[in-house]
């Protein structure tokens, strides 16, 4: 085992540790072996690991989330996994808010919280903050909605015009971040992206380090892909029909994922089981594209050419967290 690093804990709370405490990420596209390589870090280093990821948060998704069975977790805490009801909404705010109070647990344990996901505006709203911005007008996104359906693109075409610098960072398919960026824009009379930069509450009295996994993309793709065919070969249908008969319903917010729309077309008869595989590992590619983009502007990332299973890879990660672990000692 790794060398560990220790930290007291104190009936004080987390003000009597160190004064920056070390915390890790484990960031990278999906398909990349983030899951593998948290694990091997945590059980090198007394970690446990705080789940990054907007949809392993509900119970129940498990064969489209490649979420880890509890087998497969090797005995290592995980947290922020299978804790809400699909129904339940769940924003970066709130991941924030939970996530700070899970690590905060782990530091007072004297363990390393490490985050794992691919889920990166999550992350950025957790070590940066959010500005709270304009509560939601319920009559705005009415309207917002029935013109997304007369005139589809319309709301981020209208983002571009109020917000360019939202429109920019917002796939022109992601329809509901689009749509809150114009709510903002709207409501407060200034672009979201100005908003959003004010009062923001960034994480305190930690030092993050942040490992990114860029896989070679031909072989990431191919990875997509195999994972794709596994996961409507191991029962993928199955387990979206289970939900529906269990009452979630089909328009449940993780409904509208990759694998689990696919998986209702499929259930439907819109879709055979070969468009349904097709059309999952298409857009998982282009998702994986725009999360390296994203993780490739991610401020301080240690970016780490290949995959978390690689054992060359595995190697250099180690290094990096122990010299971070080192010198974070107190």
């Amino acid at each position: 085992m790794e060398k560990q690093l220790k930290v007291s804990p104190s009936a004080e709370g987390p003000e009597q540790y160190c004064e920056a405490r070390p915390m890790l990420a484990v960031l990278g596209p999906t398909a990349s072996g983030k899951s593998e390589l948290a694990l091997r870090i945590a059980i090198a280093f007394q970690g446990e690991i705080v789940n990054c990821d907007s949809l392993q948060v509900y119970r129940g998704f498990d064969i489209g989330t490649a979420k880890l069975s509890g087998p497969e977790r090797r005995g290592v805490p995980h947290h922020l996994i299978d804790m809400l009801d699909p129904r339940d909404m769940f924003t970066a705010g709130e991941f924030a808010r939970q996530a700070r109070g899970a690590i905060g647990d782990i530091t007072r344990r004297g363990n390393l919280p490490i985050l794992a996901g691919g889920t990166g505006f999550y992350l950025r709203s957790l070590v940066h903050g959010l500005s709270p911005g304009p509560t939601r007008d319920a009559s705005l996104r009415e309207r917002l909605t029935a013109r997304e359906r007369r005139r589809p693109g319309s709301v981020h075409r209208l983002l571009r015009r109020f917000d360019p610098v939202s429109a920019g960072r917002i796939h022109p398919n992601d329809i509901p971040k689009a749509m809150r960026a114009l709510e903002i824009c709207m409501v407060s009379r200034q672009p979201a992206s100005v908003v959003l930069a004010q009062n923001r509450e960034a994480l305190e009295g930690y030092r993050v380090l942040k490992i990114g996994l860029f896989p070679p993309r031909d072989e990431l793709y191919k990875r997509i892909e195999r994972r794709t065919e596994r996961m409507f070969r191991e029962g993928l249908p199955a387990e979206v029909e289970a939900l529906l008969a269990q009452g979630v319903p089909a328009d449940a917010k993780p409904f509208e994922s990759l694998g689990y729309r696919q998986a209702l077309a499929l259930l439907r008869g819109e879709m055979d089981v070969t468009q349904a595989i097709f059309d999952t590992a298409l857009r998982t590619r282009q998702y994986a594209k725009r999360q390296l983009t994203w993780f490739r502007h991610e401020p301080d990332i240690q970016v780490v050419e290949g995959f978390g299973d690689n054992p060359k890879v595995v190697a250099e990660v180690m290094e990096k967290v122990r010299e971070f672990t080192v010198a974070s000692e107190c």
